[in-house]
């Protein structure tokens, strides 16, 4: 009798207008006094009808929140809830059993297509999955559904923590790092390139978190960060910011390793801000922040070229250079400052050139006048020396004795006076 009650009411089927959202809000609540085996035959039956996916998975979603609060996303839904562990009768370990065949029972009975049932339940459900230890068949099954619509996850029901005892860590990463690889192994179909950049942006937001935890190890912060491909991230503000908390957290952490971590950033999808502080972080390696200076240095580089070909000459290769992404106005406001600052200092460096040039040409005047002086006083010396040596000639070659004796015969006897005697 209670099946026939609860049969499938006209109005769901058919979708009409608010009649049927209606039909089916109070529908939703007659189903859930239900227990879990009338509930199981009463999907089924709407599954036969041919009911749209979407619908049963927000059946069995709200059928779910109301016997299990761990699935609720509210408190008011686990006061509502029918069933409190806390107050039951039963034992620890019967609520335990309990918990699990329920949540293995709506494993088995979720629909197969992609979007019928929200991933915001999936990774509740896959929470309480992995506390109550259900069998791996469901647990993977679980993160397979999940990984088709990980892009559509919230960091909040994304970070799970971890229930084994053999792990130190608070966050399940081993768990998130499955979830990230399962996504990538997807068909192109399944998984678009903003789909992909939704997830590099969840999982540099996850990594942020977990990095304040002191177990967490190097080898598993740098498995999840570099699991993802380089073309995933647009901007590397995120992971930078990741790696920044996690060196914070772990002081111990040695140079090499340091390295290995800087190694998962491109310094040249930084942006302004996170440049400018790389630079003064004194926990990165120095060849990370060179690399940093060198890609800032490079982008105002390419910002002046921009502007000159927009002032006047356009660059023949202006359509092939254009940014990865539109900046905002703070970063234009700063790169157009520090265009103006590189301005400032070209034309200090022109005028103290031309000032330079200006006195290396006054010494080169000075030391000009000293040699032409030179050439009008030497020149005359030396014609007259060599005059002298030429009016030699006319003797012809002589020996130093005709020489001598040529000047004792040209000497004029000195003129002596007359004796008095």
């Amino acid at each position: 009798m209670k099946n026939d009650k609860l049969a499938l009411p006209e109005s769901i089927t058919t979708f009409a207008g608010r009649t049927t959202q209606f039909g089916a809000e109070c529908w939703f609540d007659d189903a859930c006094i239900l227990d879990m085996d009338y509930f199981v035959k009463t999907v089924s039956g709407i599954k036969a009808k041919g009911v749209r996916p979407e619908l049963i998975g927000s059946i069995i979603a709200h059928y779910s929140s109301k016997w299990l609060p761990d699935l609720s996303g509210s408190g008011d839904e686990v006061e509502k809830s029918l069933i409190n562990l806390e107050e039951s009768p039963d034992s620890v370990t019967s609520s335990w059993m309990k918990k699990r065949f329920f949540v293995e029972t709506l494993v088995g009975i979720l629909p197969p297509e992609k979007d019928s049932v929200p991933c915001t339940f999936l990774l509740r459900l896959l929470r309480t999955a992995c506390m109550v230890g259900v069998e791996p068949t469901y647990r993977v099954e679980l993160e397979k559904r999940i990984s088709w619509q990980l892009d559509q996850a919230s960091l909040k029901d994304f970070m799970i923590p971890s229930f084994s005892h053999t792990s130190g860590t608070l966050l399940d990463v081993e768990l998130a790092l499955r979830l990230v690889k399962r996504f990538l192994n997807l068909d192109e179909t399944f998984r678009s390139g903003a789909a992909l950049m939704k997830v590099a942006k969840l999982v540099d937001s996850y990594l942020a978190e977990a990095a304040v935890d002191s177990n967490l190890a190097l080898s598993d912060f740098i498995a999840l960060a570099g699991a993802l491909p380089a073309h995933a991230r647009s901007i590397d503000d995120g992971l930078y910011r990741a790696i920044d908390t996690y060196l914070k957290a772990h002081r111990g952490v040695s140079k090499q390793e340091r390295k290995n971590l800087c190694r998962l950033i491109d310094s040249r999808k930084l942006s302004a801000e996170a440049s400018l502080h790389a630079a003064q972080n004194e926990r990165l390696p120095v060849r990370a922040v060179i690399q940093v200076l060198f890609s800032e240095q490079a982008k105002l580089n390419k910002q002046i070229d921009w502007s000159g070909s927009f002032s006047g000459t356009r660059s023949p290769n202006m359509g092939l250079d254009l940014p990865a992404r539109c900046m905002s106005k703070r970063e234009m406001n700063a790169q157009q400052l520090e265009i103006k600052k590189l301005k400032e200092d070209v034309l200090r460096l022109q005028s103290q050139c031309m000032n330079m040039q200006g006195q290396i040409e006054r010494l080169l005047e000075k030391k000009k006048g000293l040699f032409s002086w030179k050439k009008i006083v030497m020149p005359s010396f030396r014609a007259n020396k060599l005059t002298n040596v030429e009016g030699e000639g006319d003797f012809g070659r002589q020996t130093p004795v005709d020489v001598k004796t040529r000047l004792v015969q040209g000497k004029k006897p000195p003129k002596w006076r007359n004796s008095m005697s």
